[in-house]
């Protein structure tokens, strides 16, 4: 049944230790106490207007998703990608496009109302990449059923938080994939080149620690705040994890060609 279901002998405990975890992450989100929105996240380091555009360098810097979306959304449609796999790739890059508005609009007056309009397309982003991930490292039947679930449950935990202030599906909807897709990487082998996706991955971890670190890159560099820096650190990810889902054709076959001939994990040498 397991191997049925990975494709691989040897694949059965790998699988089961990822069905694990996101199981024991939602139960875990059941069992703690509503998550509230902190009404001081909205209170942003950078304040200054530029242009007449209130909170200018916050605004303004999502050109960046913008200009990554757009780019995604050719890329995409020119890739030699089968059906569902491009569809991810465009649930992505609009997805990019929409999160640049949506941000902008927040941005320019921060509020849990404005806020909405900036989760609801983010939040499809990291479960699409994680439905690629699984029909790249798991099988492709996998990923391909879970494209949909995934994208619109993540903007349903969206729609959930903004009636009723609670962030715990909100929560795992965004950091269970950030999870699982790192475990996936190691533990299962793909025919995509992980090395965009491994880069883009870190790239945006090292955007959350600059928003962490708002105020204090703001009093340190002068120019721009650390929410202004993790949004264009953030677009720059974006683009490597665009290179990762519309790879080129040759980079693709010649994964494919190795993993052919290399041994599967459990099978004797």
């Amino acid at each position: 049944m397991t191997a049925a279901i990975t494709g691989a002998p040897g694949r059965g405990w790998r699988v089961a230790l990822l069905v694990a975890m996101t199981l024991a992450a939602i139960v875990a989100a059941m069992l703690v106490p509503p998550i509230r929105q902190d009404l001081a996240y909205h209170a942003f380091a950078d304040q200054r207007a530029l242009l007449g555009v209130p909170h200018g360098l916050n605004v303004l810097s999502n050109i960046g998703f913008l200009l990554v979306g757009g780019w995604a959304l050719a890329r995409v449609s020119r890739a030699a990608l089968p059906g569902w796999e491009r569809a991810a790739g465009l649930v992505f890059a609009i997805g990019l496009l929409l999160t640049g508005l949506g941000s902008a609009w927040y941005h320019a007056a921060p509020s849990n109302a404005t806020l909405v309009w900036d989760r609801l397309p983010l939040s499809a982003l990291f479960p699409t990449v994680l439905a690629v991930a699984v029909g790249d490292r798991v099988r492709a039947a996998a990923g391909r059923a879970l494209l949909a679930p995934l994208a619109l449950g993540a903007v349903a935990s969206v729609v959930w938080w903004h009636l009723t202030d609670d962030l715990r599906p909100y929560a795992v909807a965004q950091f269970l994939p950030m999870l699982l897709v790192p475990l996936m990487l190691v533990l299962l082998p793909g025919r995509r080149p992980a090395g965009p996706l491994v880069a883009g991955i870190a790239l945006y971890a090292v955007g959350k620690l600059a928003e962490v670190a708002d105020a204090g890159i703001l009093a340190a560099v002068g120019l721009l705040s650390g929410h202004t820096l993790k949004h264009l650190l953030t677009a720059a990810a974006a683009a490597l994890i665009v290179l990762w889902l519309a790879p080129p054709l040759s980079a693709t076959r010649a994964r494919s060609g190795r993993s052919a001939t290399a041994p599967r994990p459990g099978a004797r040498a």
